[in-house]
């Protein structure tokens, strides 16, 4: 999921893309992803995005899914992302933003989650991008240093998981025909598996 091949070619064409991915670029610069085993943050959105240029997605939805975590992970506003990026840009941003000021990460995830179901239908490709390359890349570092990936994140893996669950089950609600939304599911499965074997290998 590390390909750049079609946000180089979207670059290309594209000035929305191209000014998205610089913003991005620029936002997230030093920034390392929790859960990844040390990997550059920017590799998140890019590959976001790169999954939304192959489902066919327009430019904003693809450009909004370069900038999704700009809002949470910078001083970058959404009222910024909408000078500069257009209405449909921003308020996808703004669904794909989750609410800081509610404490309890189960809350916070559920609110967002529900916000995603109910908000513009073009956030779903985004949101289950999003959480792909999340799963993705956590299976990636869990195959280097099994259970201590869960070291990395702020809260516990289990309670990580039991999340994604929640999420996966909200996009076969609401976005069933998604390809994403079963690639999702195969990786949810291959996550368990990997985490089957390791206990069970460490039980021996």
């Amino acid at each position: 999921m590390s390909s750049t091949r079609g946000i180089d070619s979207a670059v290309e064409r594209s000035e929305l893309i191209r000014e998205a991915l610089e913003t991005a670029q620029r936002q997230h610069a030093g920034q390392l992803r929790r859960g990844s085993d040390g990997r550059p943050f920017i590799e998140h959105p890019i590959a976001v995005a790169e999954l939304l240029l192959r489902e066919g997605c327009s430019d904003e939805v693809v450009a909004a899914g370069l900038l999704h975590d700009v809002v949470e992970k910078s001083d970058t506003t959404v009222e910024e992302v909408r000078e500069r990026f257009g209405e449909i840009v921003a308020e996808l941003v703004g669904v794909m933003t989750e609410d800081a000021s509610i404490e309890d990460y189960e809350e916070r995830k559920e609110e967002h989650r529900r916000r995603v179901a109910t908000g513009n239908r073009a956030a779903l490709p985004i949101f289950a991008a999003d959480k792909l390359t999340n799963v993705a890349t956590l299976r990636e570092a869990y195959a280097l240093i099994e259970e201590r990936v869960g070291e990395e994140l702020p809260i516990g893996l289990d309670l990580k998981i039991y999340v994604w669950e929640a999420d996966l089950e909200m996009l076969f609600d609401e976005a069933p025909q998604l390809r994403l939304t079963n690639e999702l599911a195969d990786e949810m499965v291959n996550l368990w598996a990997d985490r089957f074997r390791s206990v069970r290998s460490q039980s021996d």
